[in-house]
């Protein structure tokens, strides 16, 4: 069975986290789950977006261009589509 050409995914970001990091998956209260990232970035004229962008693409090994937002531009929860094969990126992002 062929997998999604893309993913969905979400993301809880904490700006100005003091370093640029993927911290792995966690699920909330009402049972999303989420990746937790953190960039060095201030959330200010879409500086911590930005190295969000830039963070995922090098953990991944694809191009920023691959990688848009669908919703959550100026909160913490972002909604992302990532341009890859679905299945690579969760693999590559260590999801259980």
């Amino acid at each position: 069975m062929a997998t999604e050409p893309f993913l969905r995914l979400a993301v809880r970001l904490t700006p100005s986290g003091g370093r640029d990091a993927v911290e792995g998956f966690e699920t909330d209260a009402a049972g999303e789950r989420w990746l937790k990232a953190r960039v060095r970035a201030a959330p200010e004229d879409g500086k911590a977006n930005k190295a969000l962008v830039e963070l995922l693409a090098k953990t991944l090994k694809l191009p920023k261009s691959s990688i848009s937002f669908q919703s959550g531009e100026t909160s913490r929860k972002k909604i992302l589509r990532i341009e890859a094969d679905s299945e690579d990126v969760l693999n590559k992002l260590g999801k259980d």
